[in-house]
């Protein structure tokens, strides 16, 4: 399936043989101290950027609803992020992980992040559109 938006993601992992749990980092856009010229441009018209963890947390898909409420429960953190990325994580047997085993992969999903690994992500933007970062 073609993930074109956050209700995809959603569909997708709702439709999955295992039960699911989405694990979420969101992560806020700085402008290094020794950005050239070109990449303070880039930025200043919203794009570019160093990408930092800011939060991160899990929700089973039947807890989410649209992306605007993940959005508005984001608030109560008081952090501004720019991209959050998802990631899920299957279930054995028939049972659904819980918080407590998402804590280690949400853990290596901040270290992958900061390492600039990406590639098992999805990461949207505020509005809940997939991200092509490059």
């Amino acid at each position: 399936m073609m993930i074109s938006s956050f209700e995809d993601l959603l569909l997708a992992t709702r439709q999955q043989v295992e039960p699911q749990r989405l694990l979420f980092v969101f992560s806020g856009a700085d402008l290094p101290d020794d950005a050239t010229p070109e990449q303070r441009s880039r930025f200043q018209s919203g794009m570019g950027g160093a990408l930092t963890p800011l939060m991160c947390v899990d929700k089973a898909p039947e807890e989410l609803g649209a992306f605007s409420a993940l959005v508005e429960e984001s608030r109560e953190f008081g952090h501004e992020w720019a991209i959050v990325f998802v990631a899920a994580l299957a279930g054995r047997g028939g049972v659904a992980p819980t918080s407590e085993d998402a804590q280690a992969p949400l853990q290596r999903m901040v270290e992958s992040i900061k390492a600039g690994l990406l590639d098992s992500l999805i990461p949207f933007d505020r509005q809940g559109q997939p991200v092509i970062l490059s």
